[in-house]
Order: structure tokens, then sequence, then C-alpha cells
């Protein structure tokens, strides 16, 4: 059966103890009243405290003094305490009403017995509060910003720019921000941390040295996360607070000490003011020094000093080659050293590339291995170790960050140039326009500015280089632009480029009839003979390949061909008879070719925006009907087109009124340079609007039986830039209409005409005056208030550039005029009766060369001697 088991509790103790436990409750019940009034009083005395630990932290912390973490922990605790005993105070009146029995009982006896349990524990620790609260220091200095040296290299080639960069930190107090920009991989880091860790060593110089990365991806937070690191403000109450909190704080830690700030990296401007950096300043003595990419973040950046850093000259560059490569290597065979330097300047100076490149050489052995690499870099550079990995991904960003594909499309285009080729601005511009990538409909002006938008914004973004009137683009940044466009943008760009390879013919046609723009320029190709099926092909550049012949049927499957440049083949003689096919032609460039004829069958090409005939000194048949044909055409250069000498019976260039005749029907030309050769003709051109406005380079040449030219039509060329004046053996005189000209100068300098009337020879800033036997002054030229350039050469009876028997009676106008003062350079070559340049001594304030040549009689006080070279 089961076990039974017996309890036995004393009745006495039981009742003892719910007696007591009776008590201690109806304790708590008959003190809640004096309970509550009690923890009023003592909120109230501890939210006192509370608000004055907070007055002295703040007071403290504005002396950049640091709140210790028991005083925070303290404030945190106190502040929760007030918060929770506000929360039962407003039950207090409810719980106080329940009470009976002069407050020894309650109507509801569960509760207030709770409420008075509650209040009770809160009064103790709102009284642990006050106590522990009795600080004698609430914040201390906080622990100076940690000097940390960065890791790097050696530096090569870098000195004279650190020291120009040092010498900003050190001695120029007006400078306060320095902007170091230049390409991807050029060593501006490395520059960087030189400073960086040479600051370091100057403890008495700067009481912070400050290192942030700010990269492309940029977060103000971040920024001021990394500075908060070095002024001591790094832990997570401090991460957790605003980007205005955060800023007053590193602004206070700051404006009383002298720091550098160096910021890698940039790629749109950082706002100090955001970050809560003080600007530096001649009074606060600080400098913050900053990299990037672009020449146009430094203005953004509000620099007062950029600094280029720019590649390695070749000695460094070698230097820093051979480094990398190792003794043991270059000494292993004797023809590596040489094959080493061929490798070496395929780097173009790029210290990344020459890094990169050196290290992959550093195993290569053998001769062989060196000239494979040679091969490699040469034809295709991604396919070399680390450039495709490396190198590229890292200049790429710079090609990323261009602001509209737009943008992108012209820089990619510069690619199809061979390597180190100047490339001319304005023949850029019109390679983009009869590309299409410009719209050549908006006018010259409109056009060609927006060209030099683009033009700067790859300059300032270090993805060309600027070489006067020209651009060239680095040999790693083009390697760079063909890998984007042959493989990263395969399906969009599909460039195929073999320039400067030399080759004796064309590529097979299987390795590029797919391809949409390609380029052989710079070879050896003179017969193109083959047929290519090419039905995607959009741009093709063939100049300066030695050609001498094309096949009939070589643009016979070119539907879409929109860009063709035969130009630089002297010894091209003509075009195949089936250059009509080519149906969405609109850019055509035959300069500098022998081309004899140009066909009828060509103004097939209605299209046709874009002609380049310059310098086809062989075209000797140019029919009638031939350039009206053209109804877009917006471009059309003809300088030194042809020879009247050589020109066939019904060739318009020997009938120079047939030619102007036919311009007139283009009612969309722009831009024209052109040849005349007889002043019936020229009178003509000058008469049209049209001409006037488009005419920018202009050839007066021959001119036979023509004494007097007047040149007042010119006047009115208001965008002629250009002016050749050659082999005009009869010329004596180039006529002006003082008066006429004169009073034009006086309207303008009233200010109520400036809107309505152009000043003479407007635009004109270079003139060329050659081999015309009899004329005697140019005294028209003090007209010309934007000349920048002059050449005068085997002008037998000039005696005077400028003759002041030749003007009105108006002298003082004619001082007013300022003549020559944007003039930069002067020749003055083969003129034996010239006696002076200009009848006053002029200081020529902006001319830097002077020419004087076989000139025995002349002057030269005016030309500033100092400057001259005879």
């Amino acid at each position: 059966m089961g076990n039974c088991c017996s309890i036995s509790i004393s009745c006495d103790k039981l009742l003892s103890g719910c007696l007591d436990f009776t008590f201690r409750k109806a304790v708590y019940i008959s003190k809640l009243e004096e309970n509550v009034n009690g923890l009023k009083i003592a909120v109230e005395g501890l939210t006192d405290l509370h608000n004055d630990v907070m007055r002295r932290v703040k007071v403290d912390e504005e002396q950049q003094l640091k709140r210790l973490d028991q005083v925070q922990r303290w404030i945190s605790r106190a502040e929760a305490a007030i918060d929770r005993a506000n929360e039962l105070l407003r039950e207090d009146s409810q719980e106080i009403e329940r009470l009976c029995l002069r407050g020894y009982c309650s109507k509801n006896y569960k509760s207030s017995y709770r409420f008075a349990k509650e209040v009770d524990k809160m009064l103790r620790d709102v009284a642990d509060l006050k106590a522990s609260g009795d600080f004698k220091v609430v914040a201390e200095k906080v622990p100076a910003a940690s000097r940390v040296a960065r890791p790097s290299e050696p530096t090569v080639g870098l000195e004279s720019t650190f020291n120009q960069v040092w010498t900003c930190l050190r001695e120029e107090k007006q400078v306060g921000i320095v902007g170091l920009y230049g390409m991807g991989g050029v060593g501006k880091t490395t520059l960087l941390t030189q400073i960086n860790n040479e600051s370091l060593k100057t403890l008495d110089y700067f009481d912070i040295v400050i290192w942030v990365v700010v990269s492309k991806d940029l977060k103000l937070n971040t920024v001021q996360e990394s500075i908060g690191r070095n002024i001591g403000c790094s832990d997570d109450l401090w991460k957790n607070k605003s980007l205005d909190e955060k800023a007053v704080d590193i602004f206070n830690a700051l404006r009383h000490k002298r720091f550098v700030m160096l910021l890698d990296d940039i790629w749109e401007r950082v706002d100090l003011k955001k970050l809560g950096v003080p600007v530096p300043d001649m009074k606060n003595g600080s400098k913050v020094v900053f990299t990037t990419r672009s020449e146009e973040i430094c203005g953004l950046m509000d620099a007062h000093k950029t600094v280029k850093v720019d590649c390695l000259a070749w000695d460094d560059a070698w230097d820093l080659f051979q480094k990398k490569v190792g003794d043991q290597t270059l000494c292993v065979h004797p023809d590596i050293p040489k094959l080493a330097r061929n490798v070496a300047r395929e780097c173009g100076g790029l210290p990344l590339a020459l890094i990169t490149i050196g290290r992959a050489m550093a195993c290569k052995k053998t001769p062989q291995e060196w000239r494979h690499a040679i091969q490699v870099l040469s034809k295709s550079a991604s396919e070399f170790s680390g450039m495709g990995d490396e190198v590229f991904p890292l200049l790429k960003f710079s090609y990323d960050n261009l602001s509209k594909q737009k943008i992108r499309n012209c820089f990619l285009y510069c690619s199809l140039f061979p390597e180190d080729f100047l490339i001319n601005k304005n023949d850029l511009i019109d390679y983009w326009i009869g590309e299409g990538i410009l719209d050549g409909n908006d006018g010259r002006e409109v056009v060609e500015n927006w060209g030099y938008h683009v033009i700067g914004c790859l300059l300032h973004a270090c993805l060309l280089e600027d070489k006067d009137d020209c651009v060239r683009m680095h040999d790693v940044i083009r390697d760079m632009a063909l890998w984007i466009a042959s493989d990263i943008e395969r399906d969009q760009q599909n460039f195929f480029v073999q320039t400067g390879a030399q080759s004796s013919k064309a590529p097979e046609v299987g390795k590029w009839e797919g391809g949409r723009k390609v380029s052989f320029m710079a070879n050896h190709i003179e017969h193109l003979s083959e047929t290519p099926n090419c039905s995607n092909l959009q741009t093709l550049f063939l100049g300066s390949i030695h050609l001498k012949k094309i096949s009939r049927g070589f643009f016979q499957f070119m539907p879409k061909l929109t860009v063709l440049d035969l130009s630089n083949n002297i010894s091209l003689l003509g075009l195949p008879g089936n250059v009509w096919k080519l149906v969405s032609l609109q850019y055509l460039n035959l300069s500098r070719t022998g081309i004899k004829e140009l066909p009828t069958e060509l103004n097939e090409l209605v299209k046709l925006r874009y002609l380049n005939l310059e310098y086809t000194h062989s075209l000797y048949l140019l029919p009638h009907g031939v350039i009206s044909g053209f109804p877009m055409m917006c471009i059309l250069r003809m300088f030194r087109c042809g020879s009247s000498e050589q020109a066939a019976e019904d060739c318009i260039l020997s009938r120079d009124e047939s030619l102007v005749e036919e311009l007139q029907c283009l009612k969309e030309l722009n831009m024209l340079t052109v040849t005349i050769r007889s002043a019936a003709a020229l009178e003509r051109l000058s008469s049209f609007q049209g001409m006037q406005s488009s005419t920018r380079v202009l050839h007066l040449e021959l001119f036979h039986d023509s004494k007097l030219v007047n040149f007042s039509s010119l006047a009115n060329m208001k965008n002629l830039d250009t002016l050749h004046i050659c082999h005009c053996g009869s010329l004596e005189e180039l006529q002006i209409d003082w008066e006429g000209e004169l009073q034009k100068m006086q309207a303008i300098n009233n200010l109520a005409q400036v809107a309505t009337t152009e000043r003479p020879f407007h635009s004109l800033s270079s003139v060329y005056v050659e081999n015309c036997l009899k004329l005697s002054n140019l005294t028209w030229l003090i007209l010309a208030q934007n000349l920048t350039f002059l050449r005068v050469s085997n002008c037998p009876k000039l005696v005077e550039v400028a003759s002041v028997e030749k003007l009105p009676e108006v002298p003082e106008l004619v001082e007013n005029l300022n003549p020559f003062a944007k003039l930069k350079a002067v020749e003055l070559l083969s003129l034996p009766n010239l006696k002076s340049f200009y009848w006053n001594a002029l200081p020529l304030p902006s001319v830097k060369d002077v020419r004087v040549v076989d000139c025995p009689f002349l002057d030269k006080r005016p030309l500033d001697t100092s400057r001259a070279s005879q």
C-alpha cells in the first residue's frame, strides 16, 4: 500500500507570519503620502545636481577637456531615475485618494501596496544618486592626438615637388590650402605620405597631424570619424552624435591648435565647415593639403596654391624601374639593359606603371622574354601582367568620374590617334562634329565653345595633356582608353587600333571588319586591295600611311561609314570611282594628299558636313557643281587648295569668282578656310554676309595686275582669325577707308553703341605677308587690336610696317588705339629696305619673341632689342 506523509505546522507561527507580512504592507501604505512628498523633494534635488554637473561638463568641454566615463554613466543613470520618478509622481494623487482609515488602509490594497513599494525604492535610488554625484572633477584633458608615421617606399623624382609643398607649409603664411593634382598612379599619395611623415618630425611647428582618406564615395560622417580618432574622440557615444554635433566638437578641438590636415584622394568638394575644420588662414597658421585627379577640384576647394604632380623625367623613371627589376636580372645578360630601357619607355614616366611592370619583369632572365614584353606592351598593354587588373582599373576611376557619356566618348576618341600624337584642338573638335558627338548645326561659335569645354574637362581630369594649340594622350592613359573601348565596352565602342607599327600592309580583314572605329594611322600601307565587308564601320582613320592606291571595291560595303580620314598621303593621286557609295559619310579629310581631281559623283554624298582639301597642291580639276552640291556642308577647308597654274579650263579653282558663287550656295556653312587669287573674287567673297561670318582663314595669292586691294571689306569679317598674303607680285598697297574705320572705333568708345558696332578685324590674330615684291607698308595693321603674331618676309619695297603718312589727320585717336598691344611674336625676315616698325617707340608689353633677319636698316628700338635675335 502507499506511504503516508504528515506535515505539522504550528498555528502560532503561521499566524505570526501572516500578521508580520500584513504589517509590513501596512507600513508601506501608511508612509505612502510621506514618501511621495519626500520623493518630490529628492527629485528636485537630483535634478538640480544633474544640471550643475552638466553645466560643469559643458564648461570643461569648451576648454577642450573630455568628460570622465564615470561622470557620463552617472548622468545617464540620473536622467533615467528622474524620468522614472516623474512617471510615478504623475500617479500619486490617484493612489493617495484610495487611502482610508487615516492612511493605514486602501480601497485597492494590492495597487496601493505596489505603488508604495516603488516609491520607497525610488526614494532610496534617488538618495544614492545624490550621494554619488559629488564630483571633484568632471572632465580631463584629451590625450594628445597620436602621431603615426605611415609606411612608405623611398620616393624617386618627387623631391622638387615635395620641397615646393613643404615651403608652402613652413614659410608661405598666406597659403593655407594646397591642392596636389595629377593623373592616377603618378605618386600623389606617395608625396602626401612623405609630407605626413616629415610633419611628424617637426613637433615644434604643428600640434596635430591628421591623415584622412576621402576616396570616391564621399561620406562626411566617415571623414569626421577619421578626424575624431586623431583628436581623441572615438568612443561609441561620440560616433552616435549628429554631423552638426561632431562638427562642433571638432571645431572646439582644433580652433586653438596649429594643425596640418592631409586629405587623400578627393573627387568632389569637401566642405571644411561642415566637417567642423577651422579654415586655415594666416592667423591660425594651420594647413590643409589634399590630393585629387582633377584640377577643377582645386578651384572648388578654394586652394590658395595648386601643384601639379607630373610623370617622372626619363632619368628618374629609369632609376625607379631599375630598382624594381633589380640588378640581378639586369646584369644576367648583356642585351637586357637595352631592352629594359625600351620597356621602361613604354611606361611614359608613370610611377604606377613603372613599379607594376618592373616587378613583373624582375624574374625575366632571358632577352626573349624582354622582347616578348615589348611586343605585348606595344600591341595590347592590357594583356601584360598587372596592367589589366591593377593599373588600368585604378586609372579608369578618372574616366568613370567624367560627368557625361558624351565627354567619355570624346575621351575614348582620342585613343584612335598614334602614341605621342599631337592632336590639334580645332581638328579634334571637327572630328567630334563629323562623328555626330557634337552638333555642328548649333553654329560654329557654340560648338567650338562646347568643344573647348570638353577638352578642358579632360585636361582638368588629367586624361589629356595640354600642348599649346594641341593636346596629347599619355601612353598609359591611351592604353587604358583602348582597354575600355575594346574590352570593357566592347559592345558599345568596338575599337580596332593598330597605329605607328610601320606595317607594310593592312591587318587581315577578318580582324577588323566587324569594328565600329578603326585606325591604321602612321603605318606604311601603300595599297588597300581588299574588299572588306564592314557593315558596322563608322570611323576609318587612314592618315599618314604612305597610301598610293585604293582598290575600286574597298568602300563597296561600308554603308554606315561616317568619318573617313585619308590625310597626309601625298602619294595618293585619286579616289576610287565608287566612293560615292559611302552614303552615310559626313566627314571627309583629303588634306595634304596628292589628289589631282575630284569626280563630279562626289556630290552624291549629300550628308557630307565636313570636307578638308587643305594643302592639296596637285588638285587641278574641281568641276562645277561639286562644292555647291553639299546641302549640309558646315565646315569647308580649302586653304592652299590647288594651283591656278595647273588648273584645268573648267576647274572652279582657276576662276575664283565661280568658286565664290558655289560657296554662296552652302547655306549651312559656318566655317571656311579658302585661297583667293584675284581682287574681284575677294571683293565678291567679302560682300556676302554668310562669307563674312564663316571665313576663318584667308589666303590671298598671286593677284596678277592688281596694284591696289580694298581691305575695308576684310575689316568686317568678324571671325577672320588668320590672314596670309603671298606671292602678290603686283600688289603695291592695301587700301583702307581710314575715316570710316576710325569712326567705327569712336562709336565703340561710345558705350551706347557698343552692342551694335564691331571692331574692324575683330578676331584677326595671325598675319603672314610673304613675297610681295612691291608692297611698301602695312599700316592697316594698327586697326587689328587682337593681333598676336606677325611675320613679314621677302618684301624688298617695304620701308615701314606702319606709316604715319598713310593716316588721316586724327593722330589723337590713332594714339588711343594702343597699336600692337597684344602682339606676342614678330618675325621680320629679308626686308632689305625696312627702316622702321612704327613711327614712335612702342613698349610692346606682350611681345616674348622677336626675330629679325636680314633687315640692315631697321631701327630696332621699337622692337625692344633685348628680345630681338639677329
